[in-house]
């Protein structure tokens, strides 16, 4: 006789199961160990009841061998489910055990758990309850510069750990938000990365890299004409590193068609200098930032290496 086993997932809703988990649920008696578990009401309104029992493995395995069992899991019920597996191999006849997604996670799923914990660290943690967009600055500049910091190093396991670090951050500011909240994050972006490739999910065609560019850079101005903003430097964040700055500040304004000459009286000495050497990066396709940053680390290296030595 068959073990049916309906599995369930907490990020879906109660009560939507799939057509074959139904169909399983009607098929036999219906146990589970959980008598709070969410999906119990829904099968009642069903005509479907569900008998709660003391969770036994040898019990369960025993029952399945003699008649079909519908066993409604817990969403935790992994170690239960491999020791009802290791009783039915002690049996003589054992039970076929059969597994029926009820529900089953969407990618991104994981993501409400985050949310869940979030909610309950902001209400129930002293620390997290009193933090501000202001207090969290910090953590979000040195959590992203920490992801860098794998990037430029290879490290690709350490960036599943980095990018969740910073994910952490997006969605602690929407939860000290007042007037908006994750979906509205999630809303926001999604409407723009849908709005601006039209090629995508519109009728736009773009067959290269630098037909999508244009047609970005175009959709972006009309943005701006619509918001009342005409500078090609609206939005350029101004807090960023000075090197990062100055070559986004020329990135913009090439694309706008400014003049050259425009950075010629940008400052004096050694700003002068640094202007210039941004530019002249830019120019060779070379990001400034990110070079300096090697130097530096090779400068680092050579300092450590001198210190062993001596």
């Amino acid at each position: 006789m068959p073990l049916i086993v309906v599995t369930t997932s907490p990020r879906v809703a109660p009560g939507l199961l799939s057509h074959q988990a139904w169909q399983a649920l009607r098929s036999g008696p219906v146990l589970t160990g959980a008598a709070d578990h969410p999906h119990l009401p829904y099968l009642a309104d069903a005509g479907i009841e569900a008998e709660v029992v003391e969770p036994d493995p040898a019990a369960l395995a025993r029952r399945a061998a003699a008649e079909t069992v519908v066993w409604l899991a817990e969403h935790d019920g992994e170690d239960f489910m491999r020791a009802v597996g290791h009783a039915a191999l002690s049996l003589d006849e054992p039970p076929v055990i059969e597994v029926v997604p009820g529900s089953y996670d969407l990618p991104g799923a994981r993501v409400l758990d985050l949310v869940a914990v979030m909610d309950r660290l902001r209400t129930e943690c002293p620390w997290d309850r009193k933090q501000t967009h202001e207090s969290l600055v910090p953590y979000l500049l040195e959590e992203a510069y920490e992801v860098l910091e794998t990037i430029e190093q290879g490290d690709y396991p350490a960036l599943r750990e980095e990018l969740g670090d910073l994910l952490l951050q997006v969605v602690f500011h929407a939860r000290v938000a007042g007037d908006f909240d994750i979906d509205d994050v999630a809303a926001g972006i999604v409407e723009k990365l849908v709005r601006r490739h039209p090629h995508v999910f519109g009728s736009v065609r773009a067959e290269s890299a630098d037909e999508v560019n244009a047609n970005w850079e175009a959709i972006k101005a009309a943005e701006r004409a619509a918001k009342g903003t005409e500078s090609v430097l609206d939005g350029v964040p101004m807090g960023q590193p000075a090197l990062s700055l100055a070559a986004q500040l020329v990135r913009r304004a090439e694309r706008a068609g400014a003049p050259e000459s425009l950075s010629a009286a940008v400052g004096q000495g050694v700003a002068r200098e640094l202007f210039d050497l941004v530019r002249r990066a830019a120019e060779a396709g070379l990001d400034a930032e990110a070079e300096l940053r090697s130097a530096a680390r090779a400068y680092r290296d050579r300092v450590r290496a001198w210190e062993s030595s001596h």
